[in-house]
């Protein structure tokens, strides 16, 4: 049995941990804390949690869970991922798994040594629609890939008081939605993306609204965007340009509100859907394989050490700071 103790009631927990656990009777949620107990008891009254406890500490040391989800602030995931495994449970933690590569490569380290589990939290990557796309990818039916590109973008602007425009809680758009194209590109080649160049448009200090980056994979052109300027609309899209032909993925990020991958291969067009269950539910059928049967998930840690490689990359070519490092 699956039990988790979740830290925080963050926004993200209900459709990414409670949902599917409700259709999976071999997972469950047994304990939480928040900084704020009445509303941790408020979140646990309406989603049916038994156990609401004073601080996180009390969560990742509870005899009640045996692994622990966090979808905490950035700033946080090392320090409570690190205490998790520590206490010797299993580790779902949100995307971006930490400030930077250093902090990535710690917490890696210590699921290692402790012989747990540490997955990021990248739901997309379980999903038919992704394993689809990558086939196609990987099958040569496109010919020599050519070119590889990727853009997430949403409707607006976080408000300012909103931890993704902080840099101090690792804010900013890479690190909370335009850390998906990165992701996208590297799991569909197979190949850790190279930065050439990369340009951001900031609005707090250091806080990236917009960055794009260009990048050689192997012998391949690739590019991402991720995007929260207060003009944007929203797009989630990998489109693949190859000798005999394309491929683009509309909405890898959540298939199940809509989807379709278009190809057109030798002249001939083709328009594909699968299967409309939840990302979040193969994600974690994938994160209960890895606990229950030692089967190491995808996105493992020493997968995001690479992740934030990137990332680290991209600011620094950016000309801005790595997040969770000291500054001017």
């Amino acid at each position: 049995m699956i039990n988790f103790g979740t830290l925080g009631a963050a926004n993200i927990t209900p459709q990414a941990l409670i949902y599917p656990c409700i259709n999976e009777p071999n997972a469950t949620i047994k304990v939480i804390a928040a900084r704020d107990k009445q509303h941790a008891r408020d979140f646990a009254k309406y989603h049916q949690i038994s156990r609401v406890v004073d601080s996180y500490d009390q969560v990742v040391n509870h005899e009640s869970c045996n692994v622990i989800y966090n979808p905490l602030p950035i700033s946080l995931h090392k320090n409570w991922t690190i205490e998790a495994l520590k206490a010797g449970k299993h580790v779902l933690c949100e995307k971006s798994l930490a400030c930077n590569e250093e902090e990535a490569a710690a917490m890696a380290q210590v699921a290692k040594s402790e012989g747990l589990i540490l997955m990021d939290a990248f739901h997309y990557r379980y999903h038919p629609l992704f394993k689809t796309a990558k086939r196609i990818y990987d099958d040569g039916s496109l010919g020599e890939i050519q070119e590889v590109s990727a853009i997430f973008s949403i409707a607006g602007t976080p408000s300012n008081d909103d931890i993704r425009m902080n840099y101090e809680t690792a804010g900013g758009v890479t690190m909370d939605i335009g850390c998906y194209p990165i992701s996208w590109l590297r799991h569909l080649t197979g190949q850790e993306p190279e930065v050439v160049s990369a340009t951001a448009e900031t609005g707090p200090k250091y806080v990236d609204l917009m960055l794009e980056a260009n990048f050689i994979i192997g012998n391949i052109k690739g590019s991402i965007m991720g995007d929260m300027r207060a003009n944007g609309k929203f797009a989630a899209e990998i489109r693949v340009n190859g000798e005999r032909g394309f491929m683009i993925v509309r909405n890898p990020l959540a298939p199940h509100m809509g989807h379709v991958l278009e190809t057109e291969i030798d002249g001939k067009r083709e328009f594909l859907t699968v299967d409309r269950r939840t990302t979040y539910c193969y994600q974690l059928d994938a994160f209960m394989e890895a606990v229950q049967n030692n089967t190491p998930p995808i996105t493992d840690g020493e997968d995001a050490v690479k992740q934030m490689r990137v990332i680290d990359q991209c600011y620094l070519a950016a000309g801005l700071p790595i997040r969770g490092k000291s500054h001017d």
